[in-house]
């Protein structure tokens, strides 16, 4: 559990780390005007590495694919801390990219080999919770190494906290000898998912009718994508995913409008200190809230036995959680503390039980969940952006369009989440 939980880890970390040195290594080496694109493009290249996954372990093996994401992983960290200029930078947060979406997908792909059935709960817990630890630990440890100066040694040690990850695969996980299969690559599905994943990303760094017509572009896409894995003898997600009576097709959407409400915590340090007057640091901690609520939902979820009924009251308990945050918007930031920690708590007691339902689809549709996972991820950020500029100057209207707007994103989840839920899906669904 530690390497697998530690490979998803490394990669949310750095997704926060990246974001709080990123202004201190700009001022060194320049390079301004591709400041967005170290972001967009670590996230663009991690979505895409997800899908490669299964083929990955078909052809390699565990032990070989794990050693390959912690080795391209490291080597990208490598890169970014010595990097003379802002475009080598962006080149080494692209490979950060791959070995993270490598490590990220590993995680949940190799959870189904690794553990027994009855373990897969708890597992999946434990490895999904990592997304809002990464939220916990990325700012302090980019932001300490900002504030003295050291931005480099930020991406010194997660180069080196790889290294250590890989030198514990050959003792602990299984070797999973490759099957020899060559899995074809779906061109097609893989094109349009980066386009829709550019778009999004894009969105969410520009303003003015640019960033809506961008957040459509990539919906559209995805859209595309979603007729392309039904119509294609290629896929990138199991075939059953799209198809009527799957259950994947009800597990994944509920997934993904549950991962995605973590993308409000981009906004809540900047809710807190302009409308509850907190210091950087403590607004920075109001972030975390969410996410902190998501750990320790996951921790203290039931037993299996209740697993039907906590799929469908996660979603419920997230989209009340934001209607309310949308009613009180008007009041100060540390009065939403516990509705926060109650909305990622209702995240965190449904995601490991659909992670489970659809590991029980097979190793495909485990390698699947990350690629889910991210994805919802990037579109919900780029949403988020686009919410936060209807208020325009009003910071206090920013937030409320965007908690109203995630309550509208989580009511979709509730609406999917009877699909996804055994208890009540029925066999035609």
């Amino acid at each position: 559990m530690s390497v697998l939980a530690g490979g998803v880890l490394v990669g949310a970390v750095t997704i926060y780390v990246a974001a709080s040195l990123l202004p201190t290594a700009v001022a060194e080496i320049g390079g301004t005007a591709l400041y967005a694109w170290s972001m967009t493009v670590y996230l663009t290249v991690q979505v895409v590495a997800t899908m490669f996954v299964g083929r990955l372990l078909s052809g390699q093996g565990t032990v070989r694919s794990y050693l390959l994401g912690a080795g391209v992983f490291a080597a990208g960290s490598m890169l970014c801390a010595m990097s003379p200029s802002m475009p080598v930078l962006v080149a080494g947060r692209g490979i950060q990219g791959l070995g993270a979406g490598l490590l990220t997908g590993l995680g949940f792909a190799v959870l189904h080999s690794a553990l027994p059935p009855h373990l897969w709960a708890r597992g999946s817990a434990v490895i999904s919770a990592m997304f809002g630890v990464g939220n916990l630990v990325g700012p302090a440890l980019g932001g300490l190494c900002a504030q003295f100066g050291s931005w480099r040694w930020a991406f010194v040690a997660l180069a080196a906290y790889a290294v250590l990850l890989g030198a514990g695969v050959r003792r602990v996980l299984p070797p999973g000898q490759p099957d020899g299969t060559v899995i074809p690559v779906p061109v097609v599905s893989l094109v349009l998912v980066v386009c829709a994943v550019g778009a999004v990303s894009t969105a969410g760094i520009v303003s003015g009718v640019a960033q809506p017509a961008l957040l459509a572009l990539g919906f559209a896409l995805l859209v595309a994508f979603v007729v392309a894995e039904r119509r294609s003898a290629v896929t990138v997600l199991p075939r059953s995913a799209c198809r009527r009576g799957s259950a994947l097709r009800w597990i994944y959407p509920a997934i993904a409008f549950l991962a995605a409400g973590v993308a409000v915590e981009g906004f809540l340090p900047l809710f807190g200190q302009r409308l509850g007057g907190l210091a950087p640091v403590a607004a920075g901690f109001l972030a975390a809230v969410l996410s902190l609520g998501w750990a320790v939902g996951q921790i203290l979820a039931t037993p299996a036995r209740r697993a039907g009924l906590l799929i469908v009251a996660g979603p419920v308990v997230l989209t009340g959680c934001f209607v309310l945050l949308a009613i009180m918007h008007r009041q100060p930031p540390l009065l939403w503390l516990p509705v926060l920690l109650l909305g990622g708590a209702g995240i965190g007691v449904a995601m490991p039980h659909l992670s489970v339902a659809a590991m029980a689809e097979g190793e495909q549709a485990a390698a699947g969940i990350a690629t889910v996972l991210t994805m919802a991820i990037v579109f919900g950020s780029a949403v988020a952006g686009v919410l936060v500029n209807l208020g325009d100057s009003s910071t206090v209207d920013s937030a409320g369009y965007l908690m109203a707007g995630f309550a509208l994103i989580a009511g979709c989840g509730v609406l999917v989440s009877a699909g996804a839920s055994p208890r009540w899906r029925s066999p035609s669904r």
